[in-house]
Order: structure tokens, then C-alpha cells, then sequence
């Protein structure tokens, strides 16, 4: 599509609008409304078609998002809910699983519940995807910036799980984006601030939805290898990338995928709807994020795709110890994970995408 607005050079853009927020911006505010009351806020528009919503009340994740007026994530019946509302234990966390575009799990644990033994506390319980996502984020900085011709709107924070005689981990997250794109990056740094080491899971859970996600819109990934979790998602493994309607009751179909990496040694995937022209795609250092696990869940209601990177797959702490891969982090490590996601708009920005990734139009899971 024709852009909009022509991104110029800074004079001259200012030549031709009385104030920045007329095109683009980064908004602070404040949910005031039923469980979302007093979760901060940050509302970003790159003036290149693409607004989405930063949640530092909610684990500096991301919920609504739109570009061109079109809704790309999905938005779960819980919608967002402040941190006091958030249950630890089993499979509660799913009552405050809003989606949106990013949802963060970790630090702690990902996947399935499981409980541990501790030194002092003795056995703790790990609830599903860890307590990251429900907490607050303190330090909250945004930000609006000329970098040369380039304005540039940031929003940053610091979110910790910590426990006395526990873990002491610190997430610092800052999201960026500047004006006439359809893309933004997302920079983390993990440190662990205690004296010993700790285990670390992270899976950045991103939920695309309707109408990007609709009958016949399809995965595009190269991947070298492809787990499916369950019997039912084995039986579907030649048709795991395509997608169909919605239906009542559908048991979600789980796979992980070994990913083609280029010579930078980044990878990419995207959901893309030909129909429509549009697409939602990720990218990210696979030596960061090693695992990937695409989520199909079409059912009624609860009808999303979830591209997920992480640094191991979704099947809780244990299980990931089991298959000897767990990561820890060290006293005092510092670790770094970087992201983009961003809009394919047409069928041209969909072809290089497939192209850049390595995969095939054709292509399909066996």
C-alpha cells in the first residue's frame, strides 16, 4: 500500500504539522475501569499505520494493537486485570491471560505446573508460565527523541521476581519504535542480582488473531525439525501451518520447531492472511531464543495462533530439566534478548519475508 504519510526529513515534517502528536507519539494513561483499574499504560503510534498499547502495570507487555484501524492480536475474555488479581497456583494464571500481542512467561517457569524443592523455603510451586507477566514495572521511563532525522518513542522498565531466601531476578525491557514504521524492537536484559545461580525460562508468547488469523491464513517458518506435542497435533503435522475456522470445543495442537537460522544467526515467522494482504511476523537471535513453539488454538472464542520464541520449550521446569536443557542464569549474569515484530502489508512484503527466512510457498510440516 501507499504510505500516508511520507516520512521527510525533520524540518521539513515540521514544516508541515504544528506538534509531533499530530502523526505519531508515545502516550501515558491510566486504565480506570473494572480489573484494569490503575494498570499504567502506554499507548504508542509510529505514524506509519501501527499503534499498539505497552502495559508496564502488567509485566511491560503488550495488548491491543492495530494497524490501519485493523485489530492484529487477540484479546482473551479475561481482558487485562491489575496485578492483585493474579492466582499462582495450577493453571490459574489463565484467569489473567489476557493475550494481546505479548505475553511474557517466565522467570522462574514456563509451561505446565510443577513444584521443586528449595534450600530454607523447601518446595515451592510454580504455577503455568511463571509470575513475570503479573507484575508491575517500576523505573518506567518514555520517551520521544529526534535522532538526527529519525523520532524515535521509547517506553522502558524494570519488572523483579524475588523472594527472601530466593531468587533475585531482575527484568529491565525497553520498546522501541520510530516514526513511519510498521515495526518496533524489543530489547530485554535478564540479571541475576542474587549469589547463586538460578534457573532461567523465558518464552515470549506473541497472539496474533482475527482477522489476520482467519480461514486458510498460514505459517511461514523454515524449520529443520518439528516436534508435535500430542497424537492430535501428529495427525495434523502435514497441515500444521495452515488454518481453518473457528470451532466449538477445539483441542489446541502444539508444535515445536527447529528453525533455519541465517548467517546472522536470526530467524523469522510469521501468520499471514493472503486474503487480506497482511501479516504479523517476528524476528529474533536464535543463539538468544533457541526453541520455538507455534500454539494453534482455534476454538470459539479462543481463536489465536501464539509464535512463541524462547530459551526452551513450553513444558514446565521439571520436564525441562528431564530433557537436559534447562538454562540457569549465574550470580551476577547479565542476559540479553532482543526481538522484532513488525507488519507485513502485501503480497510483495509477504514474498521477501518467505524468501528472506528461507522458506517455501509451498512448503508444508513433514
Amino acid at each position: 500500500m501507499n504510505e500516508l504519510i511520507t516520512v521527510r526529513s525533520r524540518q521539513d515534517l515540521m514544516q508541515r504539522i504544528g506538534d509531533i502528536s499530530q502523526v505519531a507519539g508515545a502516550r501515558r494513561c491510566v486504565l480506570s475501569d473494572g480489573k484494569a483499574q490503575g494498570v499504567e499504560a502506554v499507548d504508542l503510534r509510529t505514524g506509519g499505520g501501527l499503534a499498539f498499547t505497552v502495559l508496564p502495570g502488567r509485566g511491560m507487555d503488550i495488548a491491543w494493537t492495530e494497524y490501519r484501524g485493523t485489530p492484529v492480536a487477540y484479546m482473551s475474555k479475561t481482558g487485562v486485570a491489575g496485578p492483585a488479581y493474579y492466582e499462582a497456583d495450577g493453571l490459574q494464571w489463565l484467569r489473567t491471560f489476557f493475550a494481546g500481542l505479548l505475553t511474557t512467561c517466565g522467570l522462574s517457569n514456563v509451561g505446565g505446573p510443577c513444584a521443586e524443592e528449595e534450600p530454607v523455603v523447601g518446595m515451592q510451586r510454580h504455577g503455568l508460565h511463571g509470575r513475570i507477566s503479573n507484575m508491575a514495572a517500576d523505573n518506567v521511563c518514555v520517551k520521544e527523541e529526534w535522532r538526527g532525522d529519525d523520532f524515535v518513542m521509547s517506553v522502558s522498565g524494570r519488572l523483579r521476581e524475588a523472594m527472601l531466601h530466593g531468587e533475585n531476578l531482575t527484568l529491565r525491557r525497553e520498546i522501541t519504535a520510530t516514526l513511519g514504521e510498521k515495526r518496533f524492537f524489543l530489547h530485554d536484559v535478564v540479571e541475576n542480582e542474587g549469589f547463586t545461580a538460578r534457573p532461567l525460562m523465558m518464552l515470549y508468547h506473541i497472539n496474533v488473531g482475527y482477522p489476520v488469523l482467519d480461514a486458510g491464513s498460514r505459517l511461514i517458518c523454515a524449520s529443520d525439525e518439528i516436534e508435535p506435542v500430542s497424537d492430535l497435533a501428529r495427525s495434523e503435522l502435514d497441515r500444521c501451518r495452515t488454518m481453518g475456522p473457528p470451532e466449538g470445543g477445539y483441542p489446541e495442537r502444539v508444535y515445536f520447531h527447529d528453525l533455519v537460522s541465517g548467517r546472522d544467526g536470526r530467524a523469522g515467522v510469521a501468520l499471514v492472511n493472503d486474503a487480506l494482504g497482511l501479516g504479523v511476523y517476528v524476528r529474533f537471535d536464535k543463539r538468544q531464543l533457541p526453541r520455538f513453539t507455534q500454539w494453534k488454538q482455534l476454538g470459539a472464542a479462543e481463536y489465536v495462533v501464539g509464535l512463541e520464541p524462547g530459551n526452551c520449550w513450553p513444558v514446565g521446569r521439571l520436564e525441562q530439566r528431564k530433557r537436559g536443557n534447562l538454562e540457569a542464569i549465574a550470580a551476577g549474569e547479565r542476559r540479553l534478548f532482543d526481538l522484532e515484530i513488525g507488519i507485513l502489508d502485501g503480497p510483495a512484503a509477504i514474498a521477501e519475508f518467505t524468501r528472506s527466512v528461507g522458506a517455501r510457498e509451498e512448503q508444508d510440516c513433514q
